[in-house]
């Protein structure tokens, strides 16, 4: 990596401002000093992924969803296509990052390719997250046409008897697998999203075949969160915290067979469980050994990422309801600089109980979602489905 192409990754900063993680990736993976530029990347409290909910409408009752108050069609209060245009500019001022289009169902919005192809003519990544039960060979054209990067679409079993029950639609699975081959033979990017909790567990590995054998290029697993109607199953759909532990060790297996993209989110102790598997191996963990996982953490909410309702209200994450701002009511940079709510999740001696002593805090934080959830609202209280004991508890118990 020559002197000059280091000075553009870095950005002047050691931080490559506006650029996305995977072309700081691709532009710093070979550097000699591909670590420290990928540390300080990951620290950066740069704005890289918004989700954007462009509609409450659904075709599905999925029993996890986070939204309790799904409509089969568009909701009267979805943001207009001018007031998304205008949030569009206001997000692509404070970065030229990834919008993610999600819902609801965004395919129930009309005017989304045209949302799409505005976004990306401001200068976004933008991508489009869907179930895929409507992608027919005509709406994959105009997904392409519109200008999407990437689409993800759902799976959350490696069977159709598991996600058609998860998902509450008989024949959803297959309309999904027809969605995502449609998408595929247009050339589009592809990703599986799976939430994986007690139903489907059991079904990882089929779900990691699945995959593969599907073409798509990346697999990102999603740890249940108990939000919405997440509330209603968590008794009796929450992985203990055991179980999670071995999925996230399994996950990291599959990650270095480098067959395809890897994700864990909604899981930051995975990024605990990799420096302490890396660290047995003998690796220092890197953008060359670890690929793009070496360039960011646990937790986001509200540093790195954040998520805008269908009516305009912006939240840390899509899990944590606290409200951070509203897009109708004050400018979206205003927001992301200077909310109450982001300072707290940006500033790690806030964090509680054992994540505030853990010696991983950094990369990982624990999920503020599950920290709400467990403490009726003390979103910097300690991760709950986390079974490492920090070392300063361990030394503690020592004297």
């Amino acid at each position: 990596m020559s002197d000059k192409e280091t000075d553009n990754a870095k950005g002047g900063s050691g931080h490559p401002d506006g650029a996305v993680i995977k072309e700081v990736y691709e532009s710093i993976k070979d550097s000699g000093d591909a670590q420290k530029h990928a540390h300080k990347y990951m620290m950066k409290d740069q704005l890289r992924l918004v989700f954007w909910e462009t509609t409450a409408g659904c075709n599905l009752e999925c029993v996890h969803c986070r939204r309790l108050d799904v409509a089969h069609e568009m909701m009267k209060n979805d943001l207009s296509t001018e007031q998304s245009k205008q949030m569009i500019d206001a997000i692509a001022a404070e970065s030229k990052c990834i919008l993610v289009l999600s819902g609801g169902e965004p395919l129930f919005r009309p005017d989304i390719y045209e949302i799409a192809a505005y976004a990306k003519s401001v200068g976004l990544i933008v991508a489009l997250a869907t179930n895929g039960t409507l992608v027919t060979p005509e709406v994959a054209q105009k997904i392409v046409d519109s200008g999407v990067q990437r689409v993800s679409i759902s799976l959350d079993g490696a069977t159709a008897v598991t996600h058609d029950k998860f998902r509450k639609l008989p024949g959803s699975f297959d309309m999904a697998i027809r969605g995502l081959k449609n998408l595929q033979a247009l050339g589009m990017e592809t990703q599986i999203n799976s939430t994986i909790a007690k139903h489907n567990v059991h079904e990882v590995k089929n779900l990691y075949k699945n995959a593969i054998d599907l073409g798509v290029e990346a697999l990102h697993i999603f740890m249940l969160v108990p939000v919405g109607c997440g509330v209603q199953i968590a008794e009796s759909d929450m992985l203990d915290a055991e179980t999670y532990e071995d999925v996230l060790n399994w996950f990291y297996d599959i990650s270095q067979e480098g067959k395809i993209q890897t994700k864990a989110t909604c899981a930051p102790h995975y990024f605990r469980i990799m420096r302490q598997r890396a660290k047995a191996d003998g690796i220092k963990i890197s953008p060359k050994t670890h690929g793009m996982a070496a360039m960011t953490k646990g937790c986001l909410a509200g540093q790195s990422i954040c998520f805008i309702s269908h009516k305009g209200e912006v939240f840390p994450c899509g899990y944590l309801p606290v409200e951070a701002g509203h897009v109708l009511k004050q400018s979206f940079s205003e927001i992301w600089k200077d909310s109450n709510v982001f300072a707290d999740l940006r500033d790690q001696d806030k964090l509680g109980g054992k994540c505030g002593i853990c010696e991983y805090k950094k990369v990982c934080e624990g999920c503020r979602a599950r920290a709400f959830y467990e403490t009726n609202g003390d979103y910097m209280a300690e991760e709950p489905y986390c079974i490492y004991e920090p070392v300063k508890i361990e030394q503690a118990r020592e004297k």
